[in-house]
């Protein structure tokens, strides 16, 4: 029977994980043409890479979860829950990884890194200037920003293998999380216990 709902898991884990993953990659890209839209808006720019980025993917994790386990049968074991929301999160890390860093960041807009830099120094300066800040920490908050483009810009293989390496530690942490928070054990009834 176990073996029977592990397979169940796994077979319905990688669709969920394909759909929140398109999903997410959808978010992603939106989000940074957004972004170049709204240069000027530092609020805005700031705030809607935490929404597109981290609160509504957790929020459709959290849905696609409980959507999962409907599937099932609506019970699964902390272990199981463990697999099927790791396998959900994997399958939808690989299919952003493909599509929004590979294939749109390096064929769709080679420039991507350049247009989100200069959308955040436009926003960061107007937004400081309208503060009246001084022209030294002006500077400093570019030098700043720029520090942190710069190193997206020269990305090798053994930096993005240490993000894949993260990522799968991080992924693996949520899922635990998430397993305990929504395992549901079913209630087995065994005729050879005598009631109290």
């Amino acid at each position: 029977m176990t073996e029977q709902l592990d397979k169940k898991i796994k077979s319905n884990a990688a669709p969920q994980g394909l759909i929140l993953g398109v999903i997410v990659t959808i978010l992603g890209i939106l989000s940074f043409y957004i972004m170049i839209w709204l240069t000027g808006q530092v609020t805005l720019i700031l705030a809607l890479p935490f929404l597109l980025g981290i609160v509504i993917p957790f929020a459709l994790l959290i849905f696609f979860t409980f959507q999962l386990r409907k599937k099932i049968g609506g019970f699964w074991g902390f272990r199981q829950a463990v697999t099927g929301v790791f396998i959900m999160l994997l399958v939808a890390f690989a299919v952003q990884y493909v599509v929004r860093d590979l294939i749109f960041a390096n064929v769709i807009e080679p420039h991507m890194v350049e247009k989100t830099e200069n959308a955040m120094i436009t926003s960061v300066t107007a937004a400081l200037e309208k503060s009246n800040a001084k022209q030294e920490d002006i500077d400093k908050k570019m030098a700043d920003i720029q520090k942190g483009f710069n190193e997206q810009k020269n990305v090798t293989i053994g930096y993005r293998l240490k993000g894949i390496a993260v990522s799968l530690i991080l992924m693996f942490v949520i899922a635990l999380i998430l397993a305990a928070f929504f395992k549901k054990e079913g209630h087995v009834f065994n005729p050879n216990i005598e009631a109290e």
